[in-house]
């Protein structure tokens, strides 16, 4: 094993003249799974492709994309794994300091939009040279958006930076696809029947046929009303077995979105994971001090893809899709095998999981042929009444996992759904959960209390969390151990009111929770929240929806669900004033902070006391 060529001198070692696609990424170069650069990069080495990896080139001018000379067949661009906006900017649009995907924890190694500058510096080194965007950004970012950081309607970022096509989703069979049509001599311009992907046409090109359309450019720009129409759109036909190709015009041109492709099979996931990863940064950054992203997830196991949860403020369900993928147990056993063999490898396996560690089968039978439902979620606010659930297989992975010779312990610090998982009436999973897989504290996700900021949210009811910890604790005390319920929480959401915010400080003082860090909402591209966030409306209602959007009224609402540190004392004084709730400024049992102690009065001296007095003579 060996990591992919990063400079002219080790593809001309290689034999190579120049490679047939240069994959240019916004993060250091990390060979690892986790990374999809990384899973890329593989598949079509896998497939027989030269591929080089050019990794947080400089952009200033395009010299670095000319590294390689001119790719045979294209420029695959991604910003890393996640938003480059978001990789650089807090929810509170202040500059972050540090980036963990960067050599050395540093931050500034990549430009703001990095999929536009990279793509528009592809395109000015080797005009004529396809260029294909893909990853988090260029998926979520395929229709016209909402940007928070210039608070405006933006283009589809396929139009914007001029590229050929837009590979969404997870894009294994898609990027082959492309590749084998472009080497057997295709045009870029006929690749227009892909799934997965997204190309742009000119409208007097364009023919008709049987599509979703989406309200314009113009229109989702002009009315906040018709972007939510357009966000409900596209939401809605998101789905491998019944949705439709989508168009939406840009002035002269219409973006058209061909269907999702269909999920991987279990093979398939298992051939995409056992490729021969480096499961490491390349040692160029070792000088610089490494990448820490690398940290958490270098003996953790991926198992499943996608999320039928599908919150509304998570981007997933839009990126990976509602329909779960499974790698098989032979699979995991086998890299857990090839984890334990690693020199560095100390006996823990820190994750086997996914974006929700305990789903490993669809949520129902109806959705394998006819797909999942439109308009509706599995879990929320209520389960369905289809919904089936076990753990025996992931239980049966976990079991086989603890018995590896190496293993000492297997944590699972992906997000458990407890709300599926106290729908399981065989009681097996959870007390092993509890007993083997905690490592002392155990994230979940309940996020707010407040039934109508659930339902914006897309999140089960809070009842769903107190019949979970109540388990939880009971079986923590029967096994005689100290473990703890760590809940994420996010203020500010659409929905979510002082009052509401109130209620939240409630909620929390009496389940006596003391959560160190709150998550601001952070309006991200793609999601239902941020179309909410935008327009206050419910997209699937197209009803209004309070949004807290100054800084003070976020800033406020954010201390309350820190009421009891020290430093939150003033603002969470004027909140509950705010929200006209003073009775809870006392000693009373149900006070949230004590009202401001009575300074003494000091006695008030009359300015001219010694006035009467005559005076002394100065000598």
């Amino acid at each position: 094993m060996s990591f992919l060529p990063i400079t002219k001198k080790e593809i001309q070692a290689l034999g190579w003249d120049t490679p047939d696609f240069v994959l240019v990424t916004g993060d250091a170069y990390v060979d690892h799974p986790s990374f999809g650069i990384a899973i890329i990069s593989r598949i079509l080495e896998d497939a027989g492709y030269c591929v080089a990896v050019l990794a947080q080139p400089q952009w200033k001018n395009c010299e670095d994309f000319k590294r390689f000379g001119k790719p045979k067949l294209g420029f695959m661009i991604t910003s890393g794994n996640i938003d480059s906006m978001v990789a650089h900017y807090t929810a509170a649009l202040k500059k972050r300091s540090d980036d963990a995907y960067s050599a050395g924890n540093r931050a500034g190694k990549r430009p703001d939009r990095a999929v536009i500058v990279y793509s528009k510096l592809a395109k000015q080194a080797y005009p004529d040279t396809p260029v294909i965007i893909g990853g988090l950004e260029a998926s979520l970012r395929r229709f016209a958006h909402y940007d928070y950081w210039a608070d405006a309607v933006k283009p589809s970022i396929l139009i914007e930076s001029g590229a050929d096509l837009l590979s969404y989703g997870m894009g294994e069979r898609q990027t082959l696809e492309i590749a084998q049509r472009l080497r057997n001599g295709e045009d870029i311009s006929t690749l227009d029947n892909i799934k997965g992907t997204c190309f742009a046409v000119k409208t007097s090109d364009y023919q008709a046929a049987s599509v979703a359309e989406c309200p314009s450019l113009e229109r989702v720009t002009a009315s906040k009303r018709e972007y939510a129409v357009s966000c409900r759109i596209q939401q809605d036909e998101q789905d491998a077995v019944w949705g439709k190709r989508i168009i939406q015009r840009h002035g002269g041109v219409i973006l058209v979105q061909n269907p999702p492709m269909p999920k991987l099979s279990a093979e398939e996931l298992d051939h995409v994971y056992e490729l021969p990863y480096e499961r490491y940064y390349h040692p160029v950054y070792e000088a610089q001090g490494g990448v820490t992203a690398i940290q958490e997830v270098e003996f953790s196991i991926t198992h499943n893809r996608g999320c039928f949860g599908a919150c509304a403020f998570c981007s997933i369900a839009f990126h990976q899709g509602r329909e779960i993928a499974c790698r098989s147990k032979e699979s995991i056993i086998k890299e857990a095998k090839k984890l334990s063999e690693n020199p560095r490898f100390k006996g823990y396996i820190h994750d086997v999981g996914g974006p929700t560690a305990n789903f490993r089968a669809p949520s129902c039978q109806k959705q394998l042929k006819s797909g999942l439902c439109k308009g509706k979620r599995c879990l929320a606010p209520m389960p369905c009444p289809a919904l089936e659930v076990s753990h025996e297989e992931y239980l049966d992975i976990l079991r086989a996992l603890r018995k590896l010779p190496k293993v000492k312990k297997v944590f699972i610090r992906s997000g458990i759904r407890y709300d599926y998982l106290i729908e399981d009436k065989n009681s097996e999973f959870i007390n092993e959960l509890i007993e083997h897989h905690v490592s002392g504290q155990l994230k979940v996700a309940p996020e707010h209390c407040s039934a109508h900021v659930l339902d914006t949210m897309g999140k089960p009811r809070i009842e769903a969390y107190r019949s979970f910890a109540s388990r939880f604790y009971q079986i923590t005390a029967r096994l005689g151990k100290k473990q703890f319920l760590v809940p994420y929480l996010m203020s500010s959401h659409p929905g979510s009111t002082m009052g509401d915010a109130v209620e939240l400080a409630l909620f929390l003082k009496k389940e006596c929770l003391h959560p160190e860090q709150v998550q601001d909402f952070y309006p991200t591209p793609g999601t239902i929240s941020t179309c909410m966030f935008y327009t206050g409306l419910d997209p699937y209602t197209l009803k209004e929806v309070f949004v807290p959007k100054s800084v003070k009224e976020k800033a406020l609402q954010r201390s309350l669900l820190q009421y009891f540190k020290p430093e939150n004392r003033a603002k969470v004084i004027e909140a509950l004033k705010l929200a006209r709730r003073e009775d809870l400024i006392g000693s009373g049992a149900n006070c949230l902070i004590k009202a401001a102690p009575a300074q003494a009065k000091r006695p008030v001296q009359a300015k001219n006391q010694n006035r009467n007095k005559r005076p002394q003579k100065r000598r």
